[in-house]
């Protein structure tokens, strides 16, 4: 059975069943309600009935005073001590009423009760002191069948109130079942569209209501777009790495060939294929790594936060790349500044911005350590060649090189920038670049 079927099988259901429910309670509470009444109505007369008949004088006929009380569809019955009749009073159409058993019990007793015809009686039975003073019961019993036709009266009216309740509720239970199916319908049409057009496509959300089926469309488009974003980075991945390994390989594959073809007459071509091969090597090496970290998204960063002395890693970092390079850097400071980070990305930050300075620039690098808005800051500032306002803006996409020649050089691939604006956004760090043709550049993070 489909989903839209039971939705409206169970709530139409589930409604019918309330509003027989619903009815049935009415019936008996009003059925409960109108019996005690009569029964509290009955006892209140024959209260004021039996006050009145104490008060009567002996002179006076006992049975026509009886009969002004007498209901007009029952009867009075006067028992002495010993239940035995004294007198009785019936109305001309309960004349069966004489021949009633009824418990013989002492007391005062209000009850309700069958006879032998089905019919509903009323009983009330009160004791009082005769006119001779002995004594007696008084027993009025009264016909109330006229309560089970005003019942059964309500009984259709009920019945017919709930028929025609039915047919909103069949209604209003296909509208309902209309209405939650609709978002379940458009992602299975957006499934179905993905599946068919191979494209990745979002619901379109149309109402605000945030309910749990907005949600689930939210969280379906959400999906969509982290699907489609790893997609997009797959494929750019794909891209970036066969174009920038397909030069280290050509090249690798050349010498290979070389290798082959005059080897063993020219020694001298051995060693050059093999340098030449060990450096594409270490080249296609570190471009597989930035291009792996460069494929995570945000949330594969690993950041691991502790407490660093920014001083001791900058003077650490400067200390490892002017050995490394032979080349000077010089860190400034005049305050010690501690910052809570991940300490190897910050790490690995800060080599990518000072390697791609060293090699860029033949003169002293300055390394400074300042305070920005009561946060520190880091300037990285070359003396190099410097790149124009035009290809400033562009500095930090992937594979982006301001001159090819330069950089096939140098040895870069164009991930560098890229990677460090990477770990950048995953530290919450701002980098800003300036520079001026001729006179270096400055690259500052700030906290």
């Amino acid at each position: 059975m489909k989903l839209r079927n039971k939705i409206f099988l169970y709530t139409t259901g589930l409604f019918i069943i309330l509003l027989i429910a619903f009815a049935v309670s009415i019936y008996y509470l009003f059925k409960d309600h109108t019996y005690e009444g009569e029964l509290d109505r009955l006892q209140a007369d024959v209260d004021h009935m039996v006050m009145n008949l104490s008060d009567v004088d002996e002179s006076i006929p006992i049975d026509d005073l009886l009969r002004a009380y007498v209901p007009s569809n029952g009867s009075i019955r006067v028992l002495d001590s010993d239940f035995s009749m004294m007198t009785s009073i019936t109305s001309g159409e309960q004349i069966g009423m004489y021949q009633l058993t009824l418990p013989e019990e002492r007391g005062r007793h209000v009850f309700l009760f069958d006879d032998a015809d089905s019919d509903s009686l009323a009983f009330v039975q009160e004791p009082m002191i005769w006119q001779d003073g002995q004594v007696v019961y008084v027993q009025v019993i009264e016909n109330i069948t006229h309560i089970e036709e005003s019942l059964n009266n309500l009984m259709l009216v009920l019945l017919f109130v709930v028929l025609i309740a039915v047919v909103p509720v069949i209604v209003s239970g296909k509208l309902l079942a209309d209405l939650i199916l609709e978002p379940i319908k458009s992602l299975i049409k957006t499934m179905n569209d993905i599946k068919e057009s191979q494209t990745f496509k979002q619901i379109p959300l149309k109402r605000q209501s945030k309910d749990e089926l907005y949600t689930m469309s939210e969280t379906f488009n959400d999906m969509i777009a982290l699907l489609q974003q790893n997609y997009e980075k797959q494929e750019q991945f794909v891209s970036n790495a066969s174009h920038e390994l397909r030069t280290p390989i050509t090249v690798v594959e050349s010498y290979a060939n070389l290798v082959k073809r005059h080897g063993l007459e020219r020694p001298e071509v051995i060693e050059e294929a093999i340098e030449a091969i060990h450096s594409e090597s270490l080249r296609m090496k570190d471009l597989t790594d930035q291009l792996l970290l460069l494929a995570k998204r945000d949330q594969d960063w690993q950041i691991r936060v502790t407490n660093v002395h920014l001083n001791q890693l900058l003077q650490t970092v400067s200390d490892h790349l002017s050995q490394g390079y032979e080349r000077e850097i010089r860190f400034h400071s005049k305050d010690s500044y501690y910052l809570k980070t991940d300490e190897q990305k910050l790490t690995q930050l800060l080599y990518i911005l000072l390697d791609n300075a060293l090699k860029y620039s033949e003169q002293p690098i300055d390394l400074t350590l300042s305070q920005h808005n009561h946060k520190p800051a880091i300037h990285i500032q070359d003396y190099g060649v410097g790149i124009s306002k035009y290809h400033q803006e562009r500095v930090f996409e992937r594979f982006y090189r301001v001159d090819e020649a330069r950089h096939r050089q140098t040895g870069g691939s164009g991930l560098g920038l890229t990677l460090a604006k990477e770990v950048a956004d995953a530290l919450n760090i701002d980098i800003q670049l300036v520079s001026e043709e001729g006179r270096g550049t400055v690259v500052t993070l700030y906290f």
